[in-house]
């Protein structure tokens, strides 16, 4: 019986894959990465005022957009877990740093740098647990859109719970403390999502190098089948040690992550103006939680029910169904209204979320998963950082309507993109069979889902391995028969 026909789907066929550990220590090892903006802002805001808290915030943001590819690519080269130990123990040190810093009196400029250094330090696990994910579903694509779509959903549920529990934790304990909360975090369960066993170790790529190697073959004067066969081989392994990351279908992929980013965060920022305009403050983050609440349910219901659409369609869909719901945010004029509002903006947004980052397993290199969804990630934190340096001001000038007018223009401006990218931009977007691919790809070396047919590429690899291994003695030298006692040739085996 078939995998498809025999392993669980839906959330039993992801918590068969890794276990209820797994999901556990991921979402709470996550979790610093919605508490450490908030938690920021707030700390800094006592201090300082929401200027200085503004710029330290971002200096926080752009420092995890910068270093997300780098933890990616290191994960990719060295392994899940070296590298997210030692990630978790530095941001870890500088956030409680910059906590130091904060309550010590230190001047701006050293907060902007530990920030960013916090930022530069974040460990990822959002974007690598999507990496495990695909890796533990292997050839199975209904397995891995569940999975993919629950650990997406988690993301939505971390972003929801994260800024509630900041704002309780800077009344009720200290501003402080939920940067330090966010400290212990990281440092006990990134560490155990790092020690997990189903974190991967180095790729194929990065244990030849990471860079083409020279062939050891030494061409002779007539080449045989064998070596013909054997220098294809040595082609083959070469290409694969020097994947490309960057393809068209990732660098649209990043873009329209950018507009999410910055439809998302234009959004957030006019929900503040309008609450402090209303003179109510804290209620922008009840006001918010309500896009949470609904964007975590679309969520688990796709995780429940994924469908069959191609992936390709579903995130043009899910963009347009986006900016037609965002639209009505021009038109809030009240509190109520606008958590009405950005709660119907939610039932669109885990959707399209989770397939663009099924999109990005499609397309990415699988060599580099885990830096092409740590790419991923930075987009969005990028488009959320630059739509905040603009928003603001314009919110502070015209109000919160301007603020909403940034977020429409975003995502109005990707469900265009998406529309008009010319068909087949991502490989492999269909559910159906992956096509095999031509005999350059092949003598290439692509892995990427949807490329070249891995079945294909397994017999191809064992029959040239049988012919190279039959006429070869272990030392490389021809394998020459002995003469049998007649005096005849020996058969060739």
């Amino acid at each position: 019986m078939s995998r498809s026909t025999a392993a669980p789907s839906g959330f039993r066929g992801v918590f068969a894959l890794g276990g209820g550990a797994l999901p556990v220590h991921a979402f709470l090892a996550r979790l610093p990465a919605a508490l450490c903006p908030v938690g920021t802002l707030m700390l800094i805001n006592t201090r300082d005022g929401i200027g200085a808290a503004g710029a330290v915030a971002s200096a926080l943001w752009l420092g995890q957009a910068v270093g997300g590819p780098v933890i990616g690519r290191s994960a990719d080269r060295r392994g899940h877990r070296p590298v997210l130990l030692v990630a978790c123990g530095a941001n870890a040190l500088a956030l409680f740093a910059l906590v130091s810093a904060v309550l010590g009196g230190l001047p701006l400029p050293a907060l902007l740098a530990l920030a960013a250094a916090a930022g530069l330090t974040v460990p990822q696990v959002g974007p690598l647990a999507r990496a495990r994910w695909a890796r533990l579903a292997g050839e199975d694509r209904v397995l891995k859109g569940a999975a993919l779509s629950f650990d997406t959903t988690l993301d939505e549920v971390g972003f929801m719970v994260g800024p509630a529990l900041a704002g309780i934790l800077a009344v009720a304990v200290h501003p402080a403390s939920a940067l330090v909360f966010a400290g212990v975090l990281i440092l006990v369960f990134g560490t155990l999502f790092a020690l997990h066993p189903t974190a991967p170790g180095p790729t194929v790529s990065a244990r030849a190098g990471g860079a083409a190697q020279p062939s050891t073959i030494q061409p002779t004067p007539t080449p045989t089948p064998t070596a013909s066969a054997r220098t294809r081989t040595t082609r083959t392994m070469t290409a694969r040690a020097a994947v490309p990351l960057w393809s068209p279908g990732l660098v649209l992929l990043f873009a329209l992550a950018v507009l999410q980013g910055a439809a998302m965060s234009g959004a957030n920022t006019g929900v503040n103006a309008l609450a402090e305009a209303r003179g109510e403050p804290g209620a922008a983050g009840l006001v918010w939680a309500a896009m949470a609440v609904t964007s975590s349910v679309a969520g688990f219901a796709t995780v429940a029910r994924p469908g069959s659409t191609d992936l390709t369609v579903r995130l043009r869909r899910t963009i347009a169904l986006q900016a037609v719901l965002t639209l009505p945010l021009l038109a809030v004029s009240g509190l109520w209204e606008a958590a009405f509002a950005v709660g119907a903006v939610g039932s669109a947004v885990a959707p399209h979320l989770i397939a663009l980052f099924a999109l990005v397993e499609r397309t990415g290199p699988a060599e580099r998963m885990a830096e092409a969804m740590t790419l991923l990630g930075s987009g969005l934190i990028l488009g959320q950082a630059l739509a905040a340096a603009v928003a603001g001001p314009l919110a502070a000038v015209y109000g919160h309507r301007a603020a909403f007018a940034v977020a429409c223009g975003a995502v109005v401006t990707s469900a265009v993109v998406a529309a008009v990218a010319r068909p087949g931009w991502v490989r492999g977007a269909t559910g159906s069979a992956p096509t095999p691919a031509s005999q350059h790809d092949a003598d290439a070396g692509e892995s990427r889902a949807g490329g070249v047919d891995a079945s294909r590429t397994k017999d191809f690899t064992r029959n040239v391995t049988r012919n190279v291994t039959k006429d070869v003695t272990p030392d490389g030298t021809p394998h020459i028969p002995a003469p049998r006692a007649d005096g005849r040739p020996t058969p060739r085996r």
